[in-house]
């Protein structure tokens, strides 16, 4: 018998390999996230790219479909008393923790007091509670002290913040303090061993879950897992993104920058996704608690001086991916109003600085974090940078990635002590439908969202859209907080937009949910 030559053998080798080498890639998927991910704390931090880390580990008590009407999800069944002042839930049948241990009521209780110490749609909801009950492993009670119309919506908010249900000894830590361990009971497992700051986070299919029967729709229903591994990795320039997508290095990149999309389209094996078809807002906030912006007056005069237009065609640009909203809630979504106090969503650098000599500006800085690795948000801090130029402010813009943006922002330190005065983000409709939902509507001071405004007006206002009981009421009271908001200047919004993801064509299943969610997809 003849020497088989080394090229023959080898040839032979990657031809029996080949099957095995494609059922081992199908197994996997691979996404390119939009951000670096270092914090992974989904309650300590609002960073959708955590939100997202959470939604793979961590299951929710409800969920919210595409309607934006809360459904169950670890909860089997649930009941009000007549005087809406006791809710009672029963957890489903096999819900149990990556480490083996069952879920219980106790867990639960633990992971909602620590979700409303942070969150802004839970503090209210703090407010309102009396106590808490746990009479049997599967069973917890909520009793109020006045009705609160909006239980459901709470427990099931589809984002940052999201109530996802941690062991009770996890959800312990303070929501001042980043928890230690990642332990959930959602349809993957965190894998700490192989995870990479700045380079990959991965996760393994929990063979335990147990999906609810119910089609996905949103963060509800069946949270079927097709792939046995799903890796984040972590690619900072959108070009190499561009070039690891076509090559099929990678599956799925979360967020193309706006000038790919066109060569995206022309790719025969990519396709365009949109998995918030609600679209995004685009945001300044300002720290309420360093000058030049601890002064409201200065607040209105950076709000009249930030417009719309010039942020959105210079992120944005492509023609029919972005729209003009003035409102703080979304434009076509039930909370939307034109009734806006000073702010029109246009640059009005003149009168901007007419009320800058008014309010007695002394020409202290403003350090504006510009996030350089987030090409979703990165040209934004260039315009407003421009925009409150021309209105006699003095800009400090400093450079940073996103990941140290997200820890600094946490700093109350003065600015020129590593502190910051403004930065720029986005949110997606979910997160601000309502005054409730909108992290930047959160003005209880100290224990509020990064800014920390302080007004007792908005937190009163909240809690009485929350007991509302008719559309019209909350229409009206979301429109009051709305005006002492734009008066307060708690923040900016400037315009709407859309930034699908793009994917292999052999990837299937991506569900729309308002967050970016990895159950139920297929790589075929």
């Amino acid at each position: 018998m003849k020497r088989r030559s080394l090229f023959a053998v080898a040839t032979l080798a990657a031809a029996l390999l080949t099957p095995f080498v494609a059922q081992a890639q199908g197994k996997t998927l691979r996404v390119v996230p939009h951000s670096n991910v270092t914090i992974l704390d989904p309650i300590w931090s609002t960073a959708f790219v955590t939100r997202n880390h959470g939604y793979m580990i961590y299951d929710t008590l409800f969920g919210t479909d595409l309607a934006g009407k809360p459904k169950p999800q670890m909860v089997d069944k649930w009941n009000v008393s007549k005087d809406n002042l006791t809710w009672t839930f029963t957890l489903r049948d096999g819900l149990e923790f990556h480490d083996g241990k069952a879920v219980t009521s106790e867990d639960v209780v633990a992971s909602i007091k620590r979700w409303t110490s942070r969150d802004s749609f839970g503090g209210v909801l703090a407010k309102s509670v009396d106590s808490y009950a746990t009479p049997d492993a599967k069973t917890f009670v909520i009793k109020l002290k006045q009705p609160f119309g909006v239980m459901l919506e709470a427990l099931g908010k589809p984002s940052s913040n999201v109530l996802f249900i941690m062991p009770a000894r996890i959800a312990a830590t303070p929501g001042s303090e980043q928890i230690k361990e990642h332990i959930g009971s959602g349809p993957y497992k965190f894998v700490p061993a192989e995870y990479k700051p700045g380079e990959r986070l991965v996760y393994v299919k929990n063979d335990k879950y147990k999906p609810r029967s119910e089609a996905p729709d949103g963060t509800t229903g069946g949270k079927q897992v097709h792939v046995d591994r799903v890796e984040w990795v972590i690619i900072r320039d959108p070009q190499t993104q561009f070039n690891a997508l076509v090559a099929g290095e990678v599956d799925i990149v979360e967020q193309p920058t706006f000038e790919q999309y066109a060569s995206l389209k022309a790719q025969k094996d990519i396709q365009i996704v949109d998995a918030q078809p609600a679209g995004l807002q685009f945001i300044l906030r300002f720290n309420h608690l360093h000058a030049p912006f601890n002064n409201v007056k200065i607040r209105q005069a950076a709000m009249v001086a930030l417009g719309q237009e010039a942020h959105l065609k210079t992120q944005v640009g492509a023609p029919g991916m972005y729209t003009f909203c003035k409102s703080m809630y979304p434009c076509g979504t039930p909370f939307a109003s034109d009734k806006t106090g000073i702010y029109t969503g246009m640059a009005d650098p003149k009168k901007a600085a007419q009320m800058l000599k008014d309010a007695g500006y002394d020409g202290t800085p403003v350090v504006l974090m510009r996030p350089t690795d987030l090409a979703a948000i990165a040209k934004l801090p260039l315009v407003a940078k421009q925009q409150l130029e021309a209105a006699g402010f003095k800009v400090d813009m400093q450079q940073m990635d996103w990941a140290t943006l997200v820890a600094r922002r946490a700093k109350k330190d003065a600015p020129a002590q590593g502190g910051w005065n403004a930065f720029m983000t986005a949110w997606t409709a979910g997160d601000i439908l309502n005054p409730l939902t909108m992290a930047m509507m959160n003005a209880a001071g100290d224990k509020g969202w990064f800014g920390w405004q302080d007004d007792k007006q908005i937190e009163d206002l909240k809690v009485k859209f929350a007991q509302s009981t008719t559309d019209a009421q909350k229409k009206a009271i979301a429109e009051q907080i709305q005006l002492r908001a734009m008066e307060t200047a708690t923040h900016v919004p400037l315009g709407q937009y859309f930034n699908p993801a793009a994917l292999r064509k052999n990837i299937s299943g991506l569900v729309p949910g308002g967050a970016q969610v990895y159950w139920n997809i297929k790589k075929n």
